[in-house]
């Protein structure tokens, strides 16, 4: 009969490490996310060891087998160290105390892996494998049976587990969308009594987590349950106020129920790998619409202008989380951008408007499309086939363009050394709105060749100088 031990087999490292700790009396279990995927099938790069002997020790009987050793996390225990390539990390069995005003515990430490166990977040994630010789398998708090039926529970009681921390909050909705479980029914009832607490948390901490999350296979479960809970009113409140109910005639959807639908769809169309800052953007695409809701006589209801209020709000809320500069820039501009092609849709796009579409989108262009095509959730299928139908059109206009043109690499005809040259002018603003002249020119246009642009140049130098 195949048992747990089975099925969790033992990299080298582990091993090494084991021969180590069992020839001092030590120790050494192999504990949380790398037992619990192998018990899923599912590849880890973790490999978290607990031990009972302390830190000090800890780095004597590591030393001479691995190329580094490193310290950064001994205030709580932890020792790191490479064996073989490989990052081990090594700590201490811990009986912390929180004072459940910030999530840093006074450190105690501890002799029983029973009870550093049972301070670990989730059951699935407090079964540990001995690995200092008798591959004693060890499961406390049911994590096995947990993880079978794919529910997450903690291993004390929640309010407890979430009280001392609550950044488990937020780890609980990143499982359901990483792992594909769902939270136990006492666990759904504490984080909604708990959720406030959740602003004690760092924005890194909680950046990190919902990064995490909107990076697992199922995003819009694990959002869900930040809405449903009450988390998301602490984290990501945009997320909430898009549930506006309706008008009374029913003339606009439930933009919480699009925007997950959206990003179900950009997850579908995803060709290399999850993407977060497509998620981002399908996430927060309308989020200026509750801003910018007005009802007009008849029943009709308007968002005028909310991709502008959406890319400021996508903005400052990211910001907020102390996401990289370089992801805000990108999300805020595909919010910004996302309504531009269906301006494709009503009237019949110049070549100079293909361009500018290309140009102003950048090399954000790939996820532009992805989200704008994600942006189609109707149920009219005459009308989602006319959607598709047009962005294919524009799609191939812009195949043409850019292999007529190198439109990726847009530039007027004339560059700003020869502009000089040709003006006899000195570097100044006066260059700069000559290089807009001409790169207008290039967008509507097209390719000017040498002597035209030479001459447009000199025109417009007459008229403005």
């Amino acid at each position: 009969m195949t048992t747990p031990v089975d099925l969790i087999p033992l990299s080298q490292q582990a091993v090494r490490l084991g021969a180590a700790f069992a020839a001092a009396g030590r120790e050494l279990h192999l504990v949380g996310g790398p037992v619990r995927d192998a018990l899923m099938g599912r590849p880890s790069a973790d490999l978290d060891f607990a031990t009972d002997a302390r830190p000090s020790e800890v780095q004597q009987l590591v030393a001479p087998l691995g190329s580094a050793v490193w310290t950064t996390g001994i205030a709580y225990g932890t020792v790191g160290v490479r064996v073989d390539g490989v990052p081990c990390e090594i700590t201490t069995y811990r009986a912390d105390r929180y004072d459940r005003v910030g999530r840093n515990p006074a450190v105690a430490y501890g002799d029983s892996l029973a009870d550093d166990l049972l301070r670990r977040d989730f059951t699935m994630n407090a079964m540990a494998l001995s690995v200092t010789g008798d591959l004693a398998f060890t499961d406390p708090y049911g994590g096995l049976a947990d993880l079978a039926r794919g529910v997450l529970r903690t291993p004390g009681t929640p309010a407890e587990s979430f009280e001392d921390d609550p950044l488990r909050m937020l780890r609980a909705a990143r499982f359901v969308s990483t792992l594909g479980v769902r939270v136990a029914t006492e666990v759904d009832a504490a984080l909604r009594t708990l959720a406030p607490s959740l602003a004690r948390i760092t924005a890194e901490r909680v950046q990190i987590e919902l990064s995490k999350l909107l990076l697992g296979a199922a995003p819009r479960a694990g959002l869900e349950l930040l809405v449903d809970t009450g988390l998301a009113d602490v984290v990501l409140p945009e997320l909430p106020a898009l549930q506006m109910a309706a008008d009374e005639h029913g003339q606009h959807k439930d933009v919480y129920a699009h925007t997950l639908q959206v990003l179900d769809q950009a997850v579908d169309l995803e060709d290399a790998g999850p993407d977060l800052t497509l998620r981002w953007a399908a996430l927060l695409h309308d989020v200026g619409k509750p801003e910018t809701r007005a009802f007009l006589p008849g029943g009709r209801v308007t968002f005028h202008h909310h991709e502008v209020v959406g890319a400021r709000l996508a903005r400052k809320r990211l910001k907020a989380l102390r996401y990289s500069n370089d992801l805000i820039d990108d999300v805020a501009k595909l919010v910004f951008l996302h309504l531009r092609f269906y301006g494709y849709r009503s009237t019949e796009w110049t070549d100079s408007a293909v361009r500018r579409y290309v140009v102003d989108a950048g090399p954000l262009l790939p996820r532009l499309n992805r989200l704008v095509r994600s942006d189609c959730t109707t149920r009219n299928k005459r009308k989602a086939a006319a959607l598709a139908s047009a962005y294919d059109a524009l799609e191939q206009r812009i195949a043409a363009l850019r292999k007529q043109e190198e439109l990726d690499r847009i530039r007027p005809d004339l560059n700003g050394e020869e502009i000089m040259s040709i003006l006899s002018i000195s570097p100044g603003p006066l260059v700069g709105k000559a290089y807009q002249h001409l790169l207008a020119l290039r967008m509507a246009h097209g390719p000017l060749g040498h002597d035209r642009a030479v001459s447009e140049l000199q025109s417009w130098y007459a008229a403005n100088s």
